[in-house]
Protein backbone atom coordinates (compact mmCIF):
# COMPACT_ATOMS: atom_id res chain seq x y z
CA UNK A 1 0.00 0.00 0.00
CA UNK A 2 1.23 3.17 -1.20
CA UNK A 3 2.65 5.73 1.90
CA UNK A 4 0.18 8.03 3.02
CA UNK A 5 1.57 11.92 2.73
CA UNK A 6 0.53 14.61 5.24
CA UNK A 7 1.21 18.77 4.71
CA UNK A 8 3.12 19.91 7.88
CA UNK A 9 4.50 23.26 6.91
CA UNK A 10 3.02 26.28 4.62
CA UNK A 11 4.78 29.27 3.45
CA UNK A 12 3.44 32.36 1.43
CA UNK A 13 4.99 35.59 -0.11
CA UNK A 14 1.83 36.79 -2.41
CA UNK A 15 0.40 40.24 -3.28
CA UNK A 16 -2.44 40.32 -0.26
CA UNK A 17 0.01 39.09 2.43
CA UNK A 18 3.71 38.21 3.13
CA UNK A 19 3.13 35.24 4.86
CA UNK A 20 0.63 32.56 5.21
CA UNK A 21 -1.59 34.17 8.27
CA UNK A 22 -1.88 37.69 6.61
CA UNK A 23 -2.40 35.98 3.21
CA UNK A 24 -5.31 33.74 4.63
CA UNK A 25 -6.50 36.80 7.18
CA UNK A 26 -7.32 38.98 3.63
CA UNK A 27 -8.35 35.83 1.32
CA UNK A 28 -11.31 35.14 3.69
CA UNK A 29 -11.60 39.15 3.79
CA UNK A 30 -11.83 39.88 -0.23
CA UNK A 31 -8.49 41.71 -0.45
CA UNK A 32 -7.36 42.99 -3.80
CA UNK A 33 -3.75 43.06 -4.69
CA UNK A 34 -3.81 44.43 -7.92
CA UNK A 35 -2.45 48.34 -7.91
CA UNK A 36 -1.07 50.80 -10.56
CA UNK A 37 2.22 50.23 -11.34
CA UNK A 38 4.28 53.58 -10.79
CA UNK A 39 7.87 52.11 -12.01
CA UNK A 40 9.39 54.38 -14.63
CA UNK A 41 9.58 51.87 -17.33
CA UNK A 42 5.57 51.51 -17.59
CA UNK A 43 5.42 55.01 -19.20
CA UNK A 44 8.75 54.54 -21.24
CA UNK A 45 7.52 51.82 -23.02
CA UNK A 46 4.16 53.03 -23.13
CA UNK A 47 2.77 49.45 -21.38
CA UNK A 48 -0.86 49.01 -22.64
CA UNK A 49 -1.45 47.54 -19.51
CA UNK A 50 -0.23 49.70 -16.46
CA UNK A 51 -1.17 47.35 -13.36
CA UNK A 52 -0.44 44.39 -11.56
CA UNK A 53 -0.43 42.88 -8.07
CA UNK A 54 2.92 42.88 -6.60
CA UNK A 55 3.78 41.20 -3.39
CA UNK A 56 2.41 43.36 -0.59
CA UNK A 57 6.25 42.40 1.40
CA UNK A 58 8.97 42.81 -0.63
CA UNK A 59 11.45 40.26 -0.46
CA UNK A 60 14.24 42.70 0.88
CA UNK A 61 12.53 43.59 4.06
CA UNK A 62 12.64 39.38 4.97
CA UNK A 63 15.81 38.63 3.35
CA UNK A 64 19.74 39.83 4.57
CA UNK A 65 20.76 42.39 1.84
CA UNK A 66 23.66 40.50 0.55
CA UNK A 67 21.79 36.68 0.08
CA UNK A 68 19.05 39.18 -1.85
CA UNK A 69 21.95 40.39 -4.33
CA UNK A 70 22.84 37.04 -4.76
CA UNK A 71 19.08 35.95 -6.26
CA UNK A 72 16.66 37.09 -8.99
CA UNK A 73 13.16 38.00 -7.69
CA UNK A 74 11.40 34.78 -8.03
CA UNK A 75 14.67 33.02 -5.83
CA UNK A 76 14.24 35.52 -3.02
CA UNK A 77 10.37 35.14 -3.52
CA UNK A 78 10.73 31.13 -2.75
CA UNK A 79 13.22 31.73 0.08
CA UNK A 80 11.06 33.53 2.09
CA UNK A 81 8.27 30.96 1.72
CA UNK A 82 10.44 28.26 1.90
CA UNK A 83 11.84 29.35 4.72
CA UNK A 84 8.62 30.14 6.55
CA UNK A 85 7.30 27.04 5.51
CA UNK A 86 10.39 24.79 7.06
CA UNK A 87 10.16 26.28 10.37
CA UNK A 88 6.12 26.02 10.34
CA UNK A 89 7.18 22.58 10.19
CA UNK A 90 9.47 22.75 13.62
CA UNK A 91 11.34 19.34 11.67
CA UNK A 92 14.38 19.12 13.81
CA UNK A 93 17.20 15.87 13.40
CA UNK A 94 16.25 15.09 9.86
CA UNK A 95 18.27 13.00 8.10
CA UNK A 96 18.84 15.12 4.75
CA UNK A 97 19.53 12.34 2.54
CA UNK A 98 15.91 11.53 2.88
CA UNK A 99 14.87 15.34 1.95
CA UNK A 100 14.55 16.45 -1.10
CA UNK A 101 12.97 19.87 -2.90
CA UNK A 102 10.50 20.16 -6.02
CA UNK A 103 10.12 24.48 -6.38
CA UNK A 104 8.89 25.14 -9.66
CA UNK A 105 8.24 28.32 -11.45
CA UNK A 106 6.88 28.94 -14.72
CA UNK A 107 8.87 31.52 -16.44
CA UNK A 108 12.48 31.98 -13.99
CA UNK A 109 14.97 34.65 -14.18
CA UNK A 110 13.50 36.83 -16.13
CA UNK A 111 14.65 39.92 -14.29
CA UNK A 112 18.05 38.53 -14.25
CA UNK A 113 18.30 37.52 -17.84
CA UNK A 114 17.06 40.77 -19.34
CA UNK A 115 19.03 42.89 -16.93
CA UNK A 116 21.97 41.64 -17.89
CA UNK A 117 21.15 41.76 -21.96
CA UNK A 118 20.53 45.40 -21.03
CA UNK A 119 24.47 45.86 -19.44
CA UNK A 120 25.89 43.70 -22.34
CA UNK A 121 24.92 46.39 -24.76
CA UNK A 122 25.17 49.52 -22.87
CA UNK A 123 28.57 48.22 -21.05
CA UNK A 124 30.16 45.74 -22.78
CA UNK A 125 30.43 42.21 -21.65
CA UNK A 126 33.19 43.12 -18.15
CA UNK A 127 30.11 44.19 -16.45
CA UNK A 128 27.95 41.33 -16.36
CA UNK A 129 27.71 40.27 -13.04
CA UNK A 130 29.59 36.89 -12.55
CA UNK A 131 26.35 35.64 -10.71
CA UNK A 132 24.81 36.11 -13.54
CA UNK A 133 23.63 32.59 -14.37
CA UNK A 134 22.72 31.25 -11.43
CA UNK A 135 20.82 34.10 -10.59
CA UNK A 136 18.59 33.30 -14.20
CA UNK A 137 18.92 29.61 -14.07
CA UNK A 138 15.03 28.13 -13.92
CA UNK A 139 16.25 25.92 -11.87
CA UNK A 140 17.54 29.21 -8.95
CA UNK A 141 14.94 28.94 -6.92
CA UNK A 142 15.07 24.71 -6.10
CA UNK A 143 18.93 25.04 -5.86
CA UNK A 144 18.84 28.01 -3.38
CA UNK A 145 16.34 26.50 -1.43
CA UNK A 146 18.02 22.92 -1.14
CA UNK A 147 21.28 24.86 -0.44
CA UNK A 148 19.70 26.72 2.43
CA UNK A 149 17.40 24.01 4.39
CA UNK A 150 20.11 21.46 3.20
CA UNK A 151 18.20 18.38 0.74
CA UNK A 152 20.42 16.00 -0.57
CA UNK A 153 17.07 13.53 -2.09
CA UNK A 154 17.36 15.85 -4.63
CA UNK A 155 16.19 19.28 -6.05
CA UNK A 156 13.81 19.57 -8.94
CA UNK A 157 12.34 22.26 -10.72
CA UNK A 158 8.87 21.26 -12.72
CA UNK A 159 8.18 23.97 -15.94
CA UNK A 160 4.83 23.57 -17.32
CA UNK A 161 3.90 26.91 -17.45
CA UNK A 162 0.68 27.98 -14.87
CA UNK A 163 0.82 23.86 -13.94
CA UNK A 164 4.05 24.43 -12.72
CA UNK A 165 3.32 24.76 -8.84
CA UNK A 166 1.20 22.17 -8.57
CA UNK A 167 3.42 19.86 -10.66
CA UNK A 168 5.80 19.91 -7.83
CA UNK A 169 2.99 18.71 -5.44
CA UNK A 170 2.54 15.76 -7.88
CA UNK A 171 6.45 15.07 -7.76
CA UNK A 172 6.50 15.58 -4.13
CA UNK A 173 4.05 12.80 -3.33
CA UNK A 174 5.67 10.67 -6.12
CA UNK A 175 9.21 10.99 -4.28
CA UNK A 176 7.53 9.93 -0.82
CA UNK A 177 5.40 7.46 -2.00
CA UNK A 178 8.21 5.46 -3.76
CA UNK A 179 10.44 5.64 -0.75
CA UNK A 180 13.02 8.13 -2.03
CA UNK A 181 12.15 10.65 0.41
CA UNK A 182 10.68 11.28 4.14
CA UNK A 183 10.34 15.18 3.11
CA UNK A 184 9.81 17.08 0.34
CA UNK A 185 9.67 20.69 0.10
CA UNK A 186 7.50 21.82 -2.77
CA UNK A 187 6.36 24.66 -4.15
CA UNK A 188 6.23 27.15 -6.96
CA UNK A 189 7.86 30.84 -7.36
CA UNK A 190 7.22 33.77 -9.69
CA UNK A 191 8.26 37.35 -10.32
CA UNK A 192 7.64 38.32 -13.70
CA UNK A 193 5.96 41.74 -13.48
CA UNK A 194 8.84 43.16 -16.24
CA UNK A 195 7.73 44.96 -18.98
CA UNK A 196 8.96 42.41 -21.63
CA UNK A 197 6.46 39.72 -20.44
CA UNK A 198 3.56 42.56 -19.13
CA UNK A 199 4.04 43.65 -23.01
CA UNK A 200 4.32 39.87 -24.43
CA UNK A 201 0.99 39.04 -22.68
CA UNK A 202 -0.49 41.93 -23.62
CA UNK A 203 0.01 41.83 -27.05
CA UNK A 204 -1.55 37.94 -26.92
CA UNK A 205 -4.68 39.84 -25.18
CA UNK A 206 -4.04 37.89 -22.32
CA UNK A 207 -4.27 40.42 -19.23
CA UNK A 208 -7.04 42.77 -18.54
CA UNK A 209 -6.66 46.36 -20.06
CA UNK A 210 -8.74 47.69 -16.62
CA UNK A 211 -6.50 50.48 -15.98
CA UNK A 212 -8.57 52.82 -14.41
CA UNK A 213 -10.14 49.91 -12.23
CA UNK A 214 -6.82 47.40 -10.96
CA UNK A 215 -8.59 46.10 -7.89
CA UNK A 216 -11.65 45.05 -10.42
CA UNK A 217 -9.91 43.66 -12.89
CA UNK A 218 -9.59 40.32 -12.51
CA UNK A 219 -13.18 39.04 -12.73
CA UNK A 220 -13.29 34.79 -12.96
CA UNK A 221 -16.44 33.93 -13.97
CA UNK A 222 -18.18 37.39 -14.64
CA UNK A 223 -19.35 38.09 -17.91
CA UNK A 224 -17.37 40.93 -18.80
CA UNK A 225 -14.22 39.27 -17.17
CA UNK A 226 -11.01 40.50 -20.12
CA UNK A 227 -8.11 39.10 -19.06
CA UNK A 228 -6.09 38.65 -16.25
CA UNK A 229 -3.88 40.30 -13.74
CA UNK A 230 -0.40 39.52 -13.68
CA UNK A 231 0.73 38.62 -9.85
CA UNK A 232 4.31 37.32 -8.23
CA UNK A 233 4.84 35.64 -5.21
CA UNK A 234 5.69 32.52 -3.87
CA UNK A 235 4.09 29.23 -2.18
CA UNK A 236 5.40 26.76 -0.48
CA UNK A 237 4.69 23.36 1.23
CA UNK A 238 6.36 20.58 3.34
CA UNK A 239 5.28 17.09 2.13
CA UNK A 240 5.94 14.33 4.91
CA UNK A 241 5.50 10.65 5.05
CA UNK A 242 2.67 10.44 8.02
CA UNK A 243 4.58 7.73 9.60
CA UNK A 244 7.54 10.19 10.01
CA UNK A 245 5.39 13.33 10.76
CA UNK A 246 3.49 11.23 13.76
CA UNK A 247 6.93 9.86 15.04
CA UNK A 248 8.11 13.18 15.91
CA UNK A 249 4.36 14.62 16.81
CA UNK A 250 4.18 16.92 14.33
CA UNK A 251 1.02 18.89 13.27
CA UNK A 252 -0.69 17.57 10.76
CA UNK A 253 -2.45 19.97 8.52
CA UNK A 254 -4.10 17.55 6.14
CA UNK A 255 -3.27 14.85 3.18
CA UNK A 256 -2.02 14.77 0.22
CA UNK A 257 -4.51 12.13 -1.17
CA UNK A 258 -3.77 12.00 -5.14
CA UNK A 259 -2.45 13.98 -7.85
CA UNK A 260 -2.44 13.98 -11.08
CA UNK A 261 -0.73 15.19 -14.35
CA UNK A 262 -2.01 15.04 -18.07
CA UNK A 263 -1.50 16.84 -21.72
CA UNK A 264 -4.00 18.30 -23.71
CA UNK A 265 -2.18 18.03 -27.16
CA UNK A 266 -4.70 20.47 -28.71
CA UNK A 267 -2.82 23.90 -28.92
CA UNK A 268 0.11 26.23 -27.28
CA UNK A 269 -1.70 28.64 -25.62
CA UNK A 270 -5.09 27.54 -25.67
CA UNK A 271 -7.01 25.27 -23.52
CA UNK A 272 -8.59 22.27 -25.20
CA UNK A 273 -12.32 23.85 -25.64
CA UNK A 274 -14.42 20.98 -24.42
CA UNK A 275 -11.78 20.73 -21.26
CA UNK A 276 -10.62 17.02 -21.84
CA UNK A 277 -7.33 17.18 -20.70
CA UNK A 278 -8.53 18.52 -17.28
CA UNK A 279 -10.75 16.33 -17.38
CA UNK A 280 -8.74 13.37 -17.45
CA UNK A 281 -6.44 15.52 -14.88
CA UNK A 282 -9.55 15.81 -12.46
CA UNK A 283 -10.99 12.25 -12.73
CA UNK A 284 -7.02 10.74 -12.64
CA UNK A 285 -6.41 12.71 -9.17
CA UNK A 286 -9.73 11.68 -7.98
CA UNK A 287 -8.63 7.61 -8.57
CA UNK A 288 -5.19 8.12 -7.32
CA UNK A 289 -6.52 9.51 -3.98
CA UNK A 290 -9.33 6.42 -4.05
CA UNK A 291 -12.47 8.92 -3.41
CA UNK A 292 -15.45 9.54 -5.18
CA UNK A 293 -16.88 12.73 -6.94
CA UNK A 294 -19.65 13.01 -4.30
CA UNK A 295 -16.48 12.84 -1.31
CA UNK A 296 -15.44 16.65 -2.56
CA UNK A 297 -17.28 19.88 -1.39
CA UNK A 298 -14.43 22.57 -2.49
CA UNK A 299 -12.75 23.31 -5.44
CA UNK A 300 -9.68 26.02 -5.64
CA UNK A 301 -10.04 26.57 -9.53
CA UNK A 302 -7.78 27.61 -12.07
CA UNK A 303 -10.57 30.60 -13.27
CA UNK A 304 -7.98 32.82 -14.62
CA UNK A 305 -10.68 35.18 -16.37
CA UNK A 306 -9.62 35.06 -19.07
CA UNK A 307 -13.06 34.52 -21.75
CA UNK A 308 -11.93 31.48 -23.52
CA UNK A 309 -10.48 29.83 -20.33
CA UNK A 310 -12.97 29.78 -17.44
CA UNK A 311 -15.55 27.65 -19.47
CA UNK A 312 -13.66 24.90 -20.60
CA UNK A 313 -12.36 24.18 -16.81
CA UNK A 314 -16.24 24.17 -15.63
CA UNK A 315 -17.07 21.36 -18.83
CA UNK A 316 -14.39 19.39 -17.36
CA UNK A 317 -15.74 19.79 -13.81
CA UNK A 318 -19.25 19.34 -14.81
CA UNK A 319 -17.50 16.06 -16.35
CA UNK A 320 -15.33 14.70 -13.53
CA UNK A 321 -17.84 15.56 -11.08
CA UNK A 322 -21.61 15.12 -13.00
CA UNK A 323 -24.21 16.32 -11.45
CA UNK A 324 -22.62 16.73 -7.91
CA UNK A 325 -21.03 20.03 -9.07
CA UNK A 326 -23.93 21.83 -8.45
CA UNK A 327 -23.10 20.62 -4.73
CA UNK A 328 -19.29 21.84 -4.84
CA UNK A 329 -18.58 25.63 -3.71
CA UNK A 330 -15.83 27.04 -5.76
CA UNK A 331 -13.26 29.82 -4.64
CA UNK A 332 -11.52 31.35 -7.77
CA UNK A 333 -8.47 33.28 -5.51
CA UNK A 334 -6.64 34.45 -8.36
CA UNK A 335 -9.74 37.35 -8.44
CA UNK A 336 -7.63 38.60 -5.12
CA UNK A 337 -3.90 37.34 -5.86
CA UNK A 338 -3.70 38.13 -9.88
CA UNK A 339 -2.35 35.24 -11.50
CA UNK A 340 1.43 34.16 -10.50
CA UNK A 341 2.25 31.99 -13.10
CA UNK A 342 4.44 29.41 -11.78
CA UNK A 343 3.83 29.94 -8.51
CA UNK A 344 0.06 29.83 -8.81
CA UNK A 345 -0.76 26.32 -8.04
CA UNK A 346 1.27 26.53 -5.04
CA UNK A 347 0.04 29.41 -3.34
CA UNK A 348 -3.51 27.94 -4.18
CA UNK A 349 -2.54 24.45 -2.70
CA UNK A 350 -1.70 26.39 0.64
CA UNK A 351 -5.32 27.76 0.62
CA UNK A 352 -6.91 24.51 -0.20
CA UNK A 353 -4.83 22.85 2.19
CA UNK A 354 -6.36 25.83 5.13
CA UNK A 355 -9.80 25.70 3.46
CA UNK A 356 -10.13 21.77 4.22
CA UNK A 357 -8.33 22.71 7.75
CA UNK A 358 -10.18 26.04 8.83
CA UNK A 359 -13.45 24.32 7.20
CA UNK A 360 -13.54 27.65 5.51
CA UNK A 361 -13.58 28.58 1.93
CA UNK A 362 -11.70 31.54 0.88
CA UNK A 363 -13.81 34.55 -1.24
CA UNK A 364 -14.07 35.23 -5.20
CA UNK A 365 -14.38 38.82 -5.59
CA UNK A 366 -15.44 41.16 -8.62
CA UNK A 367 -18.29 38.60 -9.58
CA UNK A 368 -20.88 40.87 -10.29
CA UNK A 369 -22.64 39.18 -13.36
CA UNK A 370 -21.47 35.35 -13.00
CA UNK A 371 -21.81 34.32 -17.12
CA UNK A 372 -24.99 31.67 -17.35
CA UNK A 373 -22.60 29.47 -19.39
CA UNK A 374 -20.60 28.83 -16.25
CA UNK A 375 -22.86 28.05 -13.30
CA UNK A 376 -21.09 27.27 -10.61
CA UNK A 377 -21.89 27.91 -6.95
CA UNK A 378 -19.49 30.18 -6.28
CA UNK A 379 -17.47 31.66 -2.56
CA UNK A 380 -18.53 35.10 -3.11
CA UNK A 381 -19.25 35.63 1.30
CA UNK A 382 -17.89 34.17 3.85
CA UNK A 383 -18.68 29.79 3.30
CA UNK A 384 -17.88 27.14 5.93
CA UNK A 385 -17.50 23.61 4.95
CA UNK A 386 -18.98 20.62 6.18
CA UNK A 387 -17.90 19.01 9.19
CA UNK A 388 -16.84 15.21 9.02
CA UNK A 389 -14.58 13.85 6.31
CA UNK A 390 -13.90 15.97 3.47
CA UNK A 391 -12.30 16.54 0.00
CA UNK A 392 -10.95 19.28 -1.70
CA UNK A 393 -9.46 20.34 -5.18
CA UNK A 394 -6.84 22.34 -6.75
CA UNK A 395 -6.49 22.58 -10.17
CA UNK A 396 -4.00 24.38 -12.24
CA UNK A 397 -3.40 24.72 -16.62
CA UNK A 398 -0.95 25.91 -18.33
CA UNK A 399 0.11 26.81 -21.95
CA UNK A 400 1.37 24.39 -23.69
CA UNK A 401 -1.70 22.35 -22.34
CA UNK A 402 -0.33 20.97 -18.79
CA UNK A 403 -2.93 20.29 -16.80
CA UNK A 404 -2.05 19.29 -13.01
CA UNK A 405 -4.77 18.49 -9.86
CA UNK A 406 -4.03 17.66 -6.34
CA UNK A 407 -6.30 16.41 -4.15
CA UNK A 408 -7.12 17.62 0.00
CA UNK A 409 -8.21 15.21 2.54
CA UNK A 410 -8.68 16.25 5.94
CA UNK A 411 -7.13 14.19 8.89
Amino acid sequence: MARKVVITGLGATTPIGGDVPTMWKNALKGVSGARTLEDDWVEKYNLPVTFAARVSTPASAVLSRHEAKRMDPSTQFAMVSAREAWADAGIEGLDRERFAVSFATGIGGVWTLLDAWDTLREKGPRRVLPMTVPMLMPNGPAAAVSLDLGARAGAFTPVSACASGTESLHQGIDLIRAGRADVVLAGGAEAAIHPMPLAAFSSMQALSRRNDDPEHASRPYDIDRDGFVMGEGAGALVLEAEEHALARGAKIYGELAGTAVTSDSYHITAPDPEGLGATRALKGALFDARVQADDVVHVNAHATSTPVGDKPEYSALREALGKHVDDVCVSATKSQTGHLLGASGAVEAVMTVLAVYERTAPITINLENQDPDIPLDVVTSERKLPSGDIVALSNSFGFGGHNAVIVIRNV
